[in-house]
């Protein structure tokens, strides 16, 4: 199922050369625009002036990063090869690579970061999770992932973003109280500093 998924999307690439550009730019390019977001989580949770946005606002990008460290071993234990190596006859838009296919590190990093924008704002982890849904689906269209790559990429980096949540988030909103404290108080939050005129 998992190849023939995979060579159904390479046949729809095959017939839209006019989406090459868009969806091979987004598949190598994207995760700026998951950068862009987890900037836009930081602002709207310095706007929420609360401790919990923001704590999950600075997770976000280290759960991206503790995500990924979870991939890599799991990625050489499983060692799959590549579509374009496996199948040398399909269209293949993506740089080639001898990383292992499974799971995708951009879907890791994409699940991550929509799961850390969820818990900062509902509507951010919307758009998150619409870019991620793309971001899946290009890595697949340029033939570097098959479907469950990207699927299971997506689920394991949300799933350690909001479990490694759970474990820091109590000493995370203890140091964010304290630096509210701080003269790094403006990052933090656009609330006036109790007591202050």
């Amino acid at each position: 199922m998992n190849t023939q998924l995979f060579l159904w999307v390479n046949d729809f690439a095959r017939g839209t050369p006019w989406l090459h550009a868009v969806v091979a730019g987004y598949a190598a390019y994207g995760l700026v625009v998951f950068a862009a977001l987890m900037v836009a989580g930081w602002w709207s949770a310095r706007g929420q002036a609360a401790v919990p946005p923001m704590a999950a606002a600075i997770w976000t990008p280290l759960g991206m990063l503790a995500a990924l460290g979870v991939n890599q071993p799991v990625a050489d234990l499983v060692g799959e090869a590549r579509p374009y190596a496996a199948m040398p006859g399909v269209l293949v838009l993506a740089h080639r690579s001898t990383d292992p296919s499974f799971p995708s590190d951009h879907a890791v990093m994409a699940g991550a970061v929509t799961a850390g924008l969820f818990l900062v704002r509902r509507s951010l982890g919307v758009i998150a999770a619409v870019a991620a849904i793309l971001m899946a689906f290009s890595r697949v269209y340029i033939a570097a992932h098959y479907p469950g790559d990207v699927l299971a990429g997506l689920v394991l980096g949300a799933v350690v973003s909001l479990a490694g949540y759970l474990v820091v988030r109590r000493p995370l909103e203890w140091l964010l109280r304290l630096a509210e404290r701080s003269p790094l108080r403006p990052l933090l939050t656009t609330a006036p500093q109790k007591g202050s005129a």
